[in-house]
């Protein structure tokens, strides 16, 4: 089993910046990919951005504006969001991905809005 707890969002101005974290706790050392995913009003839920083993990949909608690392201790996730918009407004979903199982788990989501 894994936790997972985000953090970091908010109601920002177009062309703001905001930085999402995402706590594991519970068996991580089994943890092979970290990564976030929104969810807008009346959509889809979509892959923003995900990293495995240093290796990340993003969402064209993102590439060049966002940022996934994680942290040192390896339970923690980061999104680094630059030059935001309004369409980047969504609720933001951390997961992460289980080695053995290969079970994906999901946090609660954090809100993030942008507009003027």
């Amino acid at each position: 089993q894994v936790q997972l707890v985000e953090s970091g969002g908010g109601l920002v101005q177009p062309g703001g910046s905001l930085r999402l974290s995402c706590a594991a706790s519970g068996n991580i050392f089994s943890i092979n990919t970290m990564g976030w995913y929104r969810q807008a009003p009346g959509k889809q839920r979509e892959l923003v951005a995900r990293t495995t083993s240093g290796i990340s990949n993003y969402a064209e909608f993102v590439k060049g504006r966002f940022t996934i690392s994680r942290g040192d201790a390896q339970n923690t996730v980061y999104l680094q969001m630059n030059s935001l918009k309004p369409e980047d407004t969504a609720v933001y979903y951390c997961n992460v991905l289980v080695r053995g199982t290969w079970r994906e788990y999901w946090g609660q989501g954090t809100q993030v809005t942008v507009s003027s």
